[in-house]
């Protein structure tokens, strides 16, 4: 019983720490509680972003691997479009070159018509790219500008300080060592939501300059093929020969 009563006596005396996370936003009242929602939006918006679009990126070069495998075998665009999956990237492209072969008949003209089949194809490709390119902004955004929203939280911070300091009359570290603290919090808080918005930026980016050229090249072989009526295509590898069976071995006499 006695050592019980020193243990809650020696609790009672030890110092509170009055300089928590949750103290100083308490302490900051609505710009630091303000500050610190912001930059969990963007944070939560940025890994968002980055999960959605890596797999989407995924998806599609999952699907340009089919493409290299059973495309080009097929003997007419149309029966290789039916191998591709609907609503895909490689797909919208030969759709879109089909229906632009459609129209190429009406053109009186032969340049007329080999732009209007190019004019086409990259209109398809650049909506392709547009779309993979969306959220990255918002990344960028991020990236630029949670620094400055955590400078702001600081800015606040070093103020309400020096505001302590003068109503005090003196620079004692519990007037100070509170709203110091927020306006650390802030600046690091800052940090830790631009730095993996810039580096989620730069990532998906790379990726999509890789499937920009894939398009790129898909769109162009898909041209050559409309203007040749089919005979050129790209090389592609064989395929695969099938496994014959094991021969049986031979009874013995």
């Amino acid at each position: 019983m006695f050592i019980v009563d020193l243990l809650t006596a020696a609790a009672q005396a030890a110092p509170q720490n009055k300089f928590g996370f949750a103290e100083a936003l308490e302490q900051g009242g609505f710009i630091a509680y303000a500050t610190v929602v912001i930059l969990g939006v963007m944070s939560f918006g940025s890994f968002f972003i980055l999960f959605t679009k890596f797999f989407e990126q995924r998806k599609i070069l999952t699907q340009y691997g089919t493409l290299k495998a059973s495309f080009w075998r097929a003997s007419s665009l149309k029966d290789g479009a039916s191998k591709l999956e609907k609503n895909s990237a490689w797909r919208q492209i030969v759709d879109d070159g089909l229906a632009a072969e459609e129209a190429h008949s009406k053109m009186t003209d032969a340049l007329e018509a080999h732009d209007w089949l190019h004019g086409s194809l990259a209109r398809s490709e650049a909506s392709v790219n547009a779309r993979l390119a969306s959220g990255l902004p918002f990344l960028a955004t991020v990236g630029a500008t949670s620094p400055f929203i955590g400078l702001f939280g600081t800015v606040v911070g070093i103020y309400r300080a020096l505001i302590n300091i003068g109503i005090a009359g003196s620079a004692s570290i519990d007037k100070v060592a509170g709203p110091v603290g927020e306006a650390l919090i802030m600046t690091a808080l800052g940090l830790l939501v631009a730095v993996p918005a810039v580096l989620a930026y730069n990532y998906l980016q790379a990726r999509n300059k890789r499937i920009a050229e894939l398009l790129s090249g898909f769109s162009t072989d898909v041209l050559a093929n409309i203007n040749s009526k089919g005979a050129v295509k790209p090389a592609v590898a064989p395929a695969p020969a099938a496994a014959k069976p094991a021969a049986a071995p031979a009874a013995k006499a």
